[in-house]
C-alpha cells in the first residue's frame, strides 16, 4: 500500500469515528491528515523525479562507455602498432639502451648514438624463435 493509500486510510477512519471537525481535537485531526496528505503528494512526486533521473543517468552511463570504448580502444590498437615497429637493445659499449625499428633490424646493424658503436643482428635468429 503507497502512502498516498494510507493517508486515505486514515483520513476515512477519522470519518468513520464521527470526529467533529469544529472541536479542537476535530480541528487538529484534519489538520494531521491534510499535511499527512500532501507529504504523501510530494513524496510520490519526488520519486517519479528520482526514478527519471535514474533512467536520465543510465543513459549518460551508457553514452558515456561508448566513448570511452572509442577513445581507449584507438589508445590501445596504437600503442600494440607502435610496440610491433619498435625495438630495443643495450649497446655493449657505453651500456645505454637503444630504439630502433623494424626497418634497421632488417638491415641488421645500426650504430649507437652515444658511443657510435656498430651493433650487428642476425635476424635468422629471431626468426627461428618467432616459430618456435
Amino acid at each position: 500500500m503507497e502512502i498516498s493509500e494510507k493517508v486515505a486510510y486514515l483520513k476515512g477512519l477519522a470519518e468513520g469515528l464521527g470526529i467533529d471537525a469544529e472541536t479542537k481535537e476535530g480541528k487538529l485531526f484534519a489538520a494531521i491528515i491534510e499535511t499527512l496528505d500532501e507529504m504523501a503528494l510530494e513524496l510520490e512526486d519526488l520519486a517519479d523525479e528520482v526514478y527519471e533521473l535514474g533512467d536520465d543517468l543510465d543513459v549518460i552511463s551508457d553514452d558515456l562507455q561508448d566513448v570511452e570504448d572509442m577513445i581507449f580502444d584507438d589508445e590501445d590498437e596504437d600503442d600494440d602498432d607502435d610496440e610491433d615497429d619498435c625495438y630495443a637493445t643495450t649497446c655493449p659499449e657505453c651500456e645505454e639502451e637503444i630504439f630502433f625499428d623494424e626497418d634497421v633490424l632488417e638491415d641488421g646493424e645500426v650504430l649507437c648514438p652515444n658511443c657510435g658503436a656498430r651493433l650487428e643482428f642476425d635476424v635468422s635468429e629471431l626468426e627461428e624463435e618467432d616459430e618456435n
